[in-house]
C-alpha cells in the first residue's frame, strides 16, 4: 500500500472511531432527502436510460453508494415509520399507507429522530410528505420538528386519484399546522420544497440543524415544472426525476457557498421502490424482481448515497446489506443524542457507514408485507415465506392510469388488505410457495434453490422464529409480544 493510502486510512479510521464513540468536537448537520417510490434503477450510476442525474451521480462520488440498501416495509406510512423510530414498523403498528379518512399515527410516546435532534439543540425542519399521521395529534411540529411545509398523505388521494377521484378532499397544504393552500400546483412541488429548503439551511447555518425532505415526486400522478418538462427522452417520468436531480444539486450547492459541505452528513434513498402498474410513468426496479407493495427485492431495496467528507469513504460502492431501521440508532451515536427508551431494532452501523471494508451487526433482516412475515435476508441468501403478492394485472398503464384500467371494479379506499389495493391499482393476487433465492448469482429471485439448499432453509426459519414471537406474524397466525400501539383518535 503506498504511503498516502496508508495515511488516509489511518485517518479514516480514527475518525470512524471518533463517530462510533460520539466524540466529536463539533455537532454535524443532517440532511435526509427521501423521494417517493424512485426505482434502484432511476440514477444514471444504476442504469437509468433517457435521462440523466448528473448531482447524484457527483454525489455518489464524494460518498458511498450503497447498493444494499433496503427499507423495512414496500409502502409509503410502514417505510417511514420504520426510518423514523427505528423499529420496523409492526412493532409500532403502522404498516400500510394512511390517507384521508385515517384516525391513527405514530405513537407520541415514541421518541423520533427529530425529536432526538430537537433535545441535542438542533434546529428541525421536514418539507415534503408527512404521511405518519393525518391529524394534528400525530403532526410533524408535534414530533420534534420546529418547522414544517408540505402535504400530510400521497398525491394520489386527489382529484387526480386514477379511479376514486370522484370520493377525494381537496389535497390540503400545510405551513406549520396551518393549512395554506387547496389543491396546489403538483408542477411546483420540488420546486417550492427545494426553495424552502434553502432558506431553512441558510437560516440555520450557524447552529446544528437536521434538514428532512420527503419529496412528493416520483409518486403518481407525476409532475414537473415548466422548466424541466419535456425535456428527457424518457418522457414525464424522466423530467421529474432530472428535476429532483437539479434539487439536490441546488442543496449541494447551498452547502458548499456557505461552507457547511464538510460538516453536513447528507442522505439521499427512496422510501420503497417503484410501481411496476403504472408503466411509463413509474420508475425501473433494475435487475430486481416487482415494485412497491412487495417484499421481493424490487419493492425493498432502493437507490442509497450518503456523503460526509473525511468520514463516509469517498467514490465507493458498498453491497454490504444495511436498512434504514439502523439511520436512528447511527445518527444518535454520531451526534451523542439519547437512545429510546422503548425497544427499537435497529443497530449502529457506523462500521459499515465509515470503514472501508465494514459489516453489518444483523445476523439478518427480515422483511413484512402488512402483518404476515413473508421474507428474511441473511448474507447472500434471501428465504420467503410462503405468501401472497401484488404483480401487474395485465399490460402496464398509460398515461397516469394503472393496468387494466377501467376494467374491473375498484373496492372502496378504506378498503387497504391486499385485495383492495390490487383492485384500485391495476394489480392481480399471486402466490409464492417456500423459496431461496441466492442474491449474489440470482438478484431477480428468479431460480428457488430452497429443495437444493434444505440446512439454509433452516437456518433462516430459525432465524424467523423470535422475530415472529415479538413482532406476530397473519401468515401463521401468531400475535406478537412485543408489538406496541398506534396512536388513535376517535
Amino acid at each position: 500500500m503506498k504511503p498516502a493510502c496508508l495515511v488516509f486510512s489511518f485517518l479514516l479510521l480514527f475518525a470512524a472511531d471518533a463517530v462510533a464513540q460520539g466524540t466529536l468536537d463539533k455537532l454535524p448537520n443532517v440532511l435526509m432527502i427521501v423521494t417517493d417510490d424512485m426505482g434502484y434503477g432511476d440514477m444514471s450510476s444504476q442504469g437509468a436510460k433517457g435521462f440523466s442525474t448528473p448531482n447524484l451521480d457527483k454525489l455518489a462520488g464524494q460518498g458511498t453508494r450503497f447498493t444494499s440498501f433496503y427499507v423495512a416495509q414496500p409502502v409509503c406510512t410502514a417505510s417511514r415509520a420504520a426510518f423514523m423510530s427505528g423499529c420496523y414498523p409492526n412493532r409500532v403498528s403502522l404498516q400500510g399507507a394512511l390517507n384521508h379518512t385515517s384516525k391513527n399515527g405514530i405513537h407520541p410516546d415514541e421518541y423520533l429522530l427529530p425529536e432526538m435532534f430537537k433535545d441535542l439543540g438542533y434546529a428541525t425542519a421536514g418539507m415534503g410528505k408527512w404521511h405518519l399521521g393525518t391529524v394534528m395529534e400525530f403532526w410533524p411540529t408535534r414530533n420534534g420538528f420546529d418547522e414544517w411545509f408540505g402535504t400530510p398523505y400521497s398525491n394520489d388521494n386527489t382529484k387526480y386519484h386514477p379511479v376514486l377521484a370522484a370520493e377525494m378532499p381537496p389535497y390540503p397544504l400545510y405551513e406549520g399546522e396551518t393549512v395554506v393552500e387547496l389543491d396546489p400546483d403538483q408542477s411546483q412541488f420540488t420546486k417550492r420544497i427545494t426553495e424552502k429548503a434553502v432558506s431553512f439551511i441558510e437560516r440555520n447555518k450557524d447552529r446544528p440543524f437536521f434538514l428532512y425532505l420527503p419529496q412528493i415526486m416520483p409518486h403518481v400522478p407525476i409532475f414537473a415544472s415548466e422548466q424541466f418538462k419535456g425535456k428527457t427522452e424518457h418522457g414525464l417520468y424522466g423530467d421529474v426525476i432530472e428535476e429532483l436531480d437539479w434539487s439536490v444539486g441546488e442543496l449541494m450547492r447551498t452547502l458548499d457557498r456557505l461552507k457547511l459541505a464538510d460538516n453536513t452528513i447528507v442522505i439521499f434513498f427512496s422510501d420503497n421502490g417503484p410501481w411496476p402498474s403504472y408503466g411509463e410513468h413509474a420508475g425501473d426496479a433494475g435487475p430486481f424482481r416487482e415494485g412497491k407493495l412487495t417484499t421481493f427485492e424490487g419493492g425493498v431495496r432502493v437507490p442509497c448515497i450518503m456523503r460526509w467528507p473525511g468520514h463516509i469513504p469517498a467514490d465507493r460502492v458498498c453491497d454490504e446489506p444495511v436498512m434504514s431501521i439502523d439511520l436512528l440508532p447511527t445518527l444518535t451515536k454520531v451526534a451523542g443524542g439519547k437512545m429510546p427508551t422503548k425497544k427499537i431494532d435497529g443497530l449502529n452501523i457506523a462500521d459499515v457507514l465509515f470503514t472501508q471494508d465494514g459489516k453489518t451487526p444483523h445476523d439478518a433482516y427480515f422483511f413484512f408485507g402488512g402483518t404476515g412475515l413473508q421474507a428474511v435476508r441473511s448474507g447472500k441468501w434471501k428465504l420467503h415465506f410462503p405468501h401472497p403478492y401484488i404483480t401487474v394485472a395485465g399490460e402496464p398503464g398509460k398515461g397516469g392510469k394503472p393496468s387494466n384500467w377501467g376494467k374491473n371494479p375498484a373496492q372502496s379506499i378504506t378498503q387497504s388488505g391486499i385485495e383492495g389495493i390490487a383492485s384500485r391499482h391495476g394489480g392481480r393476487v399471486e402466490h409464492i410457495e417456500l423459496s431461496l433465492f441466492d442474491l449474489d448469482s440470482d438478484p431477480g429471485e428468479t431460480k428457488n434453490l430452497a429443495s437444493q439448499h434444505p440446512d439454509v432453509v433452516e437456518r433462516l426459519s430459525k432465524l424467523a422464529e423470535p422475530v415472529r414471537k415479538d413482532l406476530g406474524d397473519s401468515l401463521t397466525g401468531v400475535e406478537g409480544t412485543g408489538v406496541r400501539e398506534a396512536g388513535w383518535v376517535k
